[in-house]
């Protein structure tokens, strides 16, 4: 394919093109090269490309064109085209990017997804919409109670199914999908193809068109990965000194007490931090997700139940400060940052007894990690998280023994250096939080303060035995 290929000549209508425009989106991704010209033809597609390589647009610019072009009327209760994702922030997600496509195309949606009040749904659902976006659960009980019936379904859509299918979703999947018709299109798009996938494409999808647009371990060329070799009670400061630094952080931990945890002891350090697990709410995951996009809130701490779907951009650094047990979910996770040719950071924090596990880990995931011992004053810190370190309230200070005393009196060097080997999306933003109030500026010292002896245990209890909380 040409570099100099447009979405036009791909065979997308000239008004959707026109909408991406407006979102300086205007050279098709390899994936979304790779399969519109079948999916726009109306054949099953199964197509692999990693996180962040464009799979969204890339099945619902077929979706809106086929619907749009087939005009059939609305029915109450009787959607025309049905998305199921694993996660209510990835469903959320592929609907704002819907959203401008849908209203040019004079097309009606709604999501789907438990964690809120139905009421709003079944109302859309009764008036008649053109797609649902929908989580599998939720889905599931309103077909059961009645409120919608995918008979008329004539495009259904698969995201994240290897995730669907880690989570455990794939015999929910499968009922739905029974009850859709078998001549409709179905574009199944994943991170990996591996056994659950084949499962789902083995029993609902007929001679799909294959396509791949990376191996599933190539490096992201804009990626760089660190692992950092912390005593344990260094690991809490380190984290400090990363995420005080200027622009976007996310930092996965295992468990959701862990996300809970960290988030909290960020906070009292000085560091803006929101969670997002799955112990939230949906209103208060929703609150905390606006905050990061916002830039109100600069680091987000998560279990992995944001490595999928949350598109965030210029997150410039992603933090594994508990190592993942399997390699997917450490390429999962640092999708999260070197989107879109972007430039990204990628650190896991080990301790002692780690080193066999994370190094195999990132081996199985196919990445050269270049590692080193630090402690919380190592100028490799500044390196990878370029900028004065800025807080947002004054820290106590070492006399009252809040600090490791093996640190006190160090020197700052952190403020000093200048932010011109941050990856160039990030060191635009100045250190303001995102109420446009300046954040003071600290050095590692004032950081590490806060952090105490036993910061390391509090947030991550048992972190080589892996979870499987979300």
């Amino acid at each position: 394919m040409s570099p100099d290929t447009n979405f036009t000549d791909l065979g997308v209508p000239r008004s959707l093109s026109d909408v991406l425009a407006t979102l300086d989106i205007t050279t098709p991704t390899p994936i979304q090269s790779a399969t519109l010209s079948d999916s726009l033809a109306g054949r099953d597609v199964l197509g692999r490309g990693r996180t962040g390589s464009g799979k969204t647009y890339a099945f619902l610019l077929p979706l809106v064109t086929r619907l749009a072009e087939d005009g059939a009327p609305r029915r109450s209760g009787r959607p025309r085209a049905l998305i199921l994702a694993p996660t209510r922030e990835l469903v959320t997600q592929i609907d704002a990017a819907l959203a401008p496509l849908a209203a040019a195309a004079g097309l009606t949606r709604v999501t789907v997804f438990g964690g809120v009040g139905q009421n709003r749904q079944v109302a859309a659902l009764r008036r008649g919409v053109d797609v649902v976006l929908a989580c599998p659960g939720r889905l599931e009980d309103l077909m059961r109670q009645g409120h919608v019936d995918l008979r008329s379904v004539e495009i259904s859509v698969l995201d994240e199914a290897d995730h669907m299918a880690d989570l455990g979703f794939l015999p929910g999947v499968r009922r739905i999908m029974d009850t859709t018709p078998r001549r409709g299109q179905r574009l199944l798009f994943s991170a990996t193809l591996d056994a659950g996938v084949n499962v789902l494409v083995n029993r609902f999808m007929s001679n799909p068109a294959t396509h791949q647009a990376d191996s599933a371990q190539s490096p992201v060329s804009t990626m760089t990965h660190h692992l950092l070799h912390v005593k344990p009670d260094a690991r809490l400061p380190v984290l400090v000194n990363l995420t005080a630094a200027p622009g976007r952080s996310v930092v996965f931990t295992r468990t959701k007490h862990g996300a809970k945890k960290l988030a909290k002891l960020l906070n009292s350090s000085g560091v803006t931090a929101v969670e997002l697990h799955g112990n939230l709410s949906q209103n208060a995951r929703t609150r905390n997700m606006d905050r990061f996009h916002s830039g109100a809130a600069a680091t987000l701490v998560a279990t992995d139940i944001a490595a999928r779907g949350i598109h965030v951009d210029d997150v410039g650094i992603v933090i594994h400060a508990d190592p993942p047990v399997e390699h997917k979910a450490y390429l999962h996770r640092s999708g999260r940052t070197a989107r879109a040719g972007a430039d990204g950071v990628v650190v896991t924090l080990m301790t002692d007894d780690q080193v066999s596990d994370v190094r195999d880990l990132t081996r199985r995931a196919g990445v050269r990690a270049t590692t080193t011992r630090v402690d919380p004053t190592h100028p490799l810190l500044v390196e990878l998280a370029p900028g004065p370190r800025v807080l947002t309230r004054p820290l106590p200070s070492p006399s009252t023994g809040a600090g490791s005393p093996s640190l006190r009196g160090r020197p700052s060097r952190t403020t000093e250096r200048t932010t011109s080997r941050r990856p160039a999306a990030a060191s635009q933003r100045g250190p303001r939080r995102g109420d446009g109030r300046p954040r003071r500026a600290t050095g590692p010292a004032q950081a590490r303060s806060s952090s105490g002896s036993g910061g390391a245990a509090a947030f991550s209890a048992n972190t080589r035995g892996g979870s499987r909380q979300r």
